[in-house]
């Protein structure tokens, strides 16, 4: 049996699994990031992750292990520096998985951003599955995005090209969490949609979080603030689409994350504005679908990432 191991690493949650060929999940464990700990605690649950993944009977039969992270990535290192996690910089993530005393003899980790390990998992299995030229975004907390060109998920020279979310949209917008001005994520973000709503006055319902997917809700019962906060997410995103696809011509354009789960909320504002913005023929009419996968996508993509370099079955995506 061939069994293929991955991490994702986010600023909420620290998930490891194992797949099957084909795909599923054959076990599954996950921890609280804590984000705010130092470097050295965030390494232990990493490592209480791989310990739990190791007592299942099939992790003997392990061929290859993917590590999805936020980021910044650096695939060449082997470290991250996620903007979401400040006690990692420049942390040697792929060193800390592959000196695990349970890793198998031979196998080398892979590490991919977490964006892209989503592209990678939805052209495996998801929305953009059979797509020669896709974008694909995750809108959460964040804003990332990965890209498919010619076939094959194009990861570039460090492993973070297309991260959409600091393309500068907005010369005059808000400073964003990297520095500069008016990037997609601190227009666009959960976060983004969340903070504008209660800047033009609107309140979530006593109990609830003040969330974006509290902020949808309110939409859907025709909160105009509510609404305008979900416009200006989606101007942000259609502007930075546009662009892309001005660049490398798309036929498809996957967004997933909690932010997609808003449903027609974003996504008619953000074909009206996609209208506005593809202009030119060859960036015109442009399919833009919701992830065709749910929360394990992350998972899915390293595993794909990692398995592309040791096996080439039926459907794996070329990496």
């Amino acid at each position: 049996m061939t069994v293929y191991g991955a991490l994702d690493i986010g600023g909420t949650k620290i998930a490891g699994a194992l797949l099957d060929r084909d795909g599923r999940l054959l076990a599954r464990t996950q921890h609280a990031t804590p984000a705010t700990r130092p470097a050295a605690d965030l390494a232990a649950v990493v490592t209480a992750v791989l310990d739990e993944l190791a007592t299942h009977p099939d992790w003997d039969e392990l061929s290859c292990m993917g590590i999805a992270s936020a980021g910044p990535v650096d695939t060449v290192a082997g470290t991250v520096s996620p903007v979401n996690i400040p006690g990692w910089r420049g942390f040697p993530l792929v060193d800390l998985v592959r000196t695990h005393p349970r890793l198998p003899r031979g196998i080398h980790p892979v590490l991919v951003g977490d964006a892209v390990a989503m592209t990678a998992a939805e052209h495996w299995l998801g929305a953009a599955r059979g797509c020669d030229n896709a974008l694909c975004m995750v809108v959460s907390t964040g804003v990332g995005g990965g890209l498919i060109l010619d076939g094959k998920v194009h990861t570039g020279r460090t492993g973070n090209a297309g991260h959409i979310g600091h393309m500068t949209v907005d010369h005059e917008g808000p400073r964003c969490a990297c520095g500069a001005p008016g990037c997609v994520e601190s227009l666009a973000s959960g976060t983004a949609i969340a903070a504008h709503a209660r800047a033009l006055g609107w309140t979530a319902e006593p109990g609830m979080p003040p969330t974006a997917a509290a902020v949808a809700a309110a939409a859907r019962e025709g909160d105009e603030r509510a609404l305008a906060a979900y416009r200006r997410s989606a101007r942000a995103l259609a502007a930075a689409i546009a662009a892309t696809a001005a660049l490398v011509e798309l036929e498809r354009v996957v967004i997933g994350g909690g932010v997609a789960q808003a449903g027609e909320i974003l996504f008619s504002p953000l074909q009206r504005y996609l209208s506005d913005y593809a202009v030119l023929d060859f960036t015109r009419g442009i399919s833009v679908v919701p992830a065709g996968l749910a929360l394990d996508a992350g998972l899915i993509g390293a595993a794909a990432t990692a398995s592309a370099g040791t096996l080439t079955p039926a459907g794996m995506p070329h990496v």
